[in-house]
């Protein structure tokens, strides 16, 4: 049996487990401070949580630089370990993919579990990320061959990239909505001011302007601007949609990619540079439209005319068929001894 550890920071290292595992067809084991999404197939362990009550100094988060979360006498910490320590003896575990925990990654091998990383873009040159990169028997990389990330010879080597994969890939695309506007922002909220949203739109009168995403809906009121709240799926919006604008997350770039639909993608701060490595991959692909920051709202209408210019074509990105590469390359990593 296959298991998943699943990152609980934002939705898209759940939807991409869920995806993969529906690929495997077979029951696989998922392990997450997340509640089970619905249809997973197979079992669901609920961790317990290890960040409550964690002073990152006082409690030597990283264990002098050789870990990314491992805070000194936690509970939360200990009960998490020993409950997926537990599954890695009892559960006949083959392989478990890490999406993503060094420590998890770490665990396992030391049950003599094999690994298979799900990597992520930026810079992972850092002595925790090196520790599970160099343990892993595989990583999948959820993003094109080329350009290639700048990573030792030996990690290039077990790499294997299967491009965007998304939960929406097996759904028919409809052809570009008109002028019509999505703003899609992950579960961890809206980087933007409901002000700004109003001025972005308000400088384009002539376009709908649909924003999904969690926050309070009663101030982005607009005579061409409509806040639906937290969408749990958005496909029927992309659908609409003539231009998506979104962050540089893997998720959310794998869906508009599933949509076809042009883009303008703002790269957000994260850890290691994440989304900043993968706006630049996108800008040296001439995918999207990419922009460093929200932008004023006398430039909107210009950057919605570019992105439609430049169209909603992302099969160099996603080949729509990203999770069964991936699940192939899971079984055969599962079945080597």
């Amino acid at each position: 049996m296959i298991a998943f550890y699943v990152h609980h920071h934002g939705s898209g290292h759940l939807h991409r487990a869920l995806t993969i595992a529906e690929a495997l067809g077979e029951p696989s084991v998922g392990m997450s401070t997340l509640a089970a999404p619905p249809g997973w197939p197979g079992r669901w362990l609920v961790l317990p949580d290890d960040a409550g009550d964690v002073d990152q100094d006082r409690d030597d988060v990283t264990a002098g630089s050789t870990l990314h979360w491992a805070p000194r006498h936690h509970d939360g910490l200990r009960e998490r370990m020993a409950r997926i320590s537990s599954e890695l003896r009892e559960g006949g575990i083959r392989l478990l993919v890490s999406d993503v925990s060094v420590e998890v990654s770490l665990l396992a091998r030391l049950h003599g579990v094999p690994v298979a990383v799900v990597a992520q873009p930026g810079d992972r040159t850092d002595r925790a990320h090196r520790t599970a990169y160099d343990l892993a028997e595989v990583i999948i990389a959820p993003w094109p061959r080329r350009p290639a990330p700048d990573w030792p010879d030996a990690w290039l080597a077990k790499t294997v990239h299967v491009g965007a994969l998304s939960r929406f890939d097996r759904r028919p695309k409809t052809p570009a909505g008109g002028r019509a506007v999505l703003v899609l922002w992950g579960s961890g909220g809206l980087a933007v001011s409901p002000a700004q949203l109003r001025a972005a739109a308000a400088a384009t009168p002539d376009w709908r302007w649909n924003v999904a995403g969690p926050g309070e809906t009663t101030e982005l009121r607009a005579p061409n601007l409509r806040h639906h709240g937290w969408v749990p799926d958005p496909w029927p919006l992309l659908g609409e949609a003539g231009v998506v604008i979104t962050h540089a997350g893997q998720n959310a770039l794998a869906e508009v990619a599933a949509a076809g639909r042009a883009a303008v993608v703002i790269p957000q701060p994260r850890p290691f540079r994440e989304q900043h490595a993968t706006a630049a991959a996108l800008i040296r692909a001439r995918l999207g439209v990419v922009v460093p920051s929200w932008p004023e709202p006398r430039r909107w209408p210009s950057l919605l005319a570019r992105a439609r210019i430049r169209g909603g074509e992302w099969k160099s990105w996603s080949s729509g068929d990203g999770a069964a590469q991936a699940a192939a390359v899971l079984r055969e990593a599962a079945g080597e001894r």
